[in-house]
C-alpha cells in the first residue's frame, strides 16, 4: 500500500470515529390538540403521580388530600416548574460547554512544484494541524462562571417550587373559607328565617307592625343572596385551586380535600434564629449571590484573556512519488496584543460586577423588608383572632342565658331567635379574622422559606423531574 492511500485510510478511519461520537437529532413536534388531550386527561389518581410519590418516600392519601400532597401534585403537573427545570437543564448543558476545550483542526492542500529533481511527479500534498492551547486558566474561569450561573438557576427552581406551593396553600384557603362561610350563612338563613316566623305570627296576632316584618324578611332575602354568592365562591375556588395544581377542575370533582394545616398556628415561625436563616438562605437571596460568584468568575475570564491563546501547527509534506523528498513543520502563533488590551470587555464585566452586586444588596434588603412585615402581620392577625374569639365565647354565654331565660318564662322565642342571629354573625366574624390570621402565615411561610415548613425532601422532588425530561 502506498503511503498516499496509507494517509486516505487512516484519515477515513478518523472521520469515521469523529462522525459516530456526534448526537443526532430527535424532532419532538408539538400538537396543540394532543396537549390539550393531555391536559384534559390529568387526574390525581395517575399512575405516573402515584410513582411520583412513591419515588418521593411519601404516602398517597387515604382519608383526604391536604396541603402537603396537594403541593406534591403541583410539582408533579405545575407548567412553571417544568419551565423552571428546562432552564435549569440549560444550564446545566452550558458547564458541559464551558468545559470543552477547542478542537484542532486539519487542513490539507495540493502544492505543485515543477523543480523537484528526479521526481516523476511534481504534486506535492502538504497536511497541517492547527491544535489551539488556552492560556492563563480561562477554561477554569469559564467553568466557574457556568457553575455559579447553574446554582443561581437551581436556587430560582427552588424559588419557583414556593411560588408554586404558596399557590396551593392561597387555593386551598379560598376553598376552606368558601365552605365555612357557606355553612355558616346557612345557619344564618335558618336563624332569621325563624325570625320571620315568629314576627309573621305576631304580626297577625297584631302585636308587631309591618314595618318590622318588612325588615327581617330584607334581612332574610339578604342573607338568601350572600349564600348564593358564597356558593359561587366555592366553584371559583375550585377553579384556582386546579390551575394552581396544573389539572383541570373535572379532576377535583371526586377528590376529598383535608384542611386540617389550615387549623393551626405553629408559633416556630416567629423565631429570631428563623429569620436570621431566612436572610441567608432564601431562595431569591442565594441566587441573587450566586450570580454576583459568577460575575466575579466573568470579569476573571475577561482579565485572562488580556492574554493570547497559542496556536501549534505542525505539518508534513511529502511528494507521493519521491519518498525522499518530505517536509515537517511545526509553526507556533498567536496574537499580539498591540491594538488593544481587552480593556472594553474587562470595564464591561466591572460594571456587570457591580450591577450584580447592587442587585443583591436589593435582594436581601426586600427580603428584610418581607420578613418584618410578614412578621408583623402574622402577630397582628393573631391578636385579632384572640379578640375574635374572645368575643364570640362571650355571645356563647349570652345566646345560653337566653335560652335558659326562655325556658324560664322570662324571655320569648323571638329574642332566642335574635340571639342565634347575633351569634352567628360573630362566628362569620371570627372565621374572617381566621382566614386573615392563615393569609398571614402563609405570606410569612413564604417570606422565610423555612425546612420547618417545606421539607428539602419535597425541594428534591421537585426537581427529579430533570432527569426524566432529559432527551436523547
Amino acid at each position: 500500500m502506498t503511503p498516499k492511500r496509507r494517509t486516505l485510510r487512516r484519515l477515513s478511519m478518523l472521520g469515521l470515529a469523529l462522525v459516530s461520537g456526534c448526537a443526532h437529532f430527535v424532532p419532538r413536534p408539538l400538537s396543540p390538540a394532543n396537549e390539550l388531550a393531555d391536559f384534559k386527561a390529568r387526574s390525581l389518581t395517575n399512575p405516573g403521580l402515584r410513582a411520583f410519590f412513591t419515588d418521593n418516600r411519601v404516602r398517597a392519601p387515604v382519608a383526604g388530600w391536604g396541603l402537603k400532597a396537594l403541593t406534591l401534585a403541583a410539582l408533579y403537573y405545575q407548567p412553571s416548574l417544568a419551565e423552571a427545570r428546562a432552564r435549569l437543564l440549560e444550564a446545566e448543558a452550558a458547564r458541559v460547554t464551558a468545559g470543552e476545550r477547542p478542537n484542532p483542526s486539519l487542513g490539507m492542500a495540493l502544492g505543485y512544484d515543477t523543480r523537484i529533481p528526479g521526481a516523476p511527479s511534481p504534486w506535492i500534498v502538504p497536511l497541517n494541524v492547527d491544535w489551539p492551547i488556552e492560556t492563563a486558566g480561562k477554561r477554569a474561569a469559564r467553568l466557574a462562571q457556568a457553575r455559579h450561573l447553574a446554582a443561581a438557576t437551581r436556587w430560582e427552581l427552588i424559588g419557583t417550587v414556593w411560588q408554586v406551593r404558596n399557590r396551593v396553600r392561597r387555593a386551598l384557603l379560598d376553598l376552606y373559607a368558601a365552605h365555612r362561610m357557606e355553612l355558616l350563612l346557612a345557619r344564618e338563613q335558618a336563624a332569621e328565617a325563624n325570625v320571620v316566623r315568629l314576627l309573621q305570627g305576631q304580626f297577625e296576632a297584631g302585636a308587631v307592625s309591618s314595618d318590622l316584618l318588612a325588615r327581617a324578611r330584607a334581612a332574610l332575602d339578604d342573607i338568601t343572596l350572600a349564600r348564593e354568592a358564597a356558593a359561587g365562591t366555592i366553584r371559583q375556588a375550585q377553579i384556582r385551586l386546579a390551575a394552581a395544581l396544573g389539572v383541570a377542575p373535572h379532576a377535583l370533582s371526586a377528590v376529598r380535600l383535608s384542611y386540617a394545616p389550615l387549623r393551626k398556628f405553629p408559633r416556630d415561625l416567629i423565631r429570631p434564629q428563623v429569620r436570621r436563616r431566612a436572610l441567608l438562605n432564601r431562595a431569591d437571596v442565594r441566587a441573587a449571590l450566586e450570580r454576583y460568584a459568577a460575575s466575579q468568575s466573568a470579569l476573571q475570564l475577561e482579565i485572562d484573556r488580556q492574554w493570547p491563546d497559542l496556536q501549534l501547527g505542525p505539518g508534513f509534506a511529502w511528494n507521493s512519488q519521491l519518498r525522499e523528498d518530505s517536509e515537517w513543520q511545526l509553526r507556533l502563533s498567536l496574537p499580539l496584543p498591540i491594538m488593544n488590551h481587552n480593556r472594553g470587555p474587562i470595564a464591561e464585566a466591572r460594571a456587570e460586577r457591580r450591577l450584580a452586586g447592587a442587585q443583591f444588596l436589593a435582594v436581601q434588603a426586600g427580603a428584610l423588608d418581607q420578613i418584618d412585615s410578614a412578621l408583623a402581620g402574622y402577630r397582628s392577625a393573631l391578636a385579632r383572632m384572640r379578640t375574635a374569639t374572645s368575643l364570640l365565647a362571650q355571645l356563647r354565654q349570652q345566646i345560653d342565658s337566653v335560652r335558659a331565660r326562655v325556658r324560664a318564662g322570662e324571655l320569648q322565642p323571638l329574642d332566642l331567635a335574635e340571639a342565634e342571629i347575633t351569634f352567628d354573625k360573630g362566628a362569620q366574624h371570627l372565621l374572617a379574622a381566621h382566614i386573615e390570621a392563615q393569609q398571614a402565615l402563609g405570606t410569612l411561610e413564604n417570606a422565610v422559606q423555612s425546612p420547618l415548613t417545606l421539607a428539602r425532601s419535597t425541594l428534591q422532588a421537585a426537581q427529579t423531574g430533570v432527569s426524566r425530561s432529559k432527551e436523547p
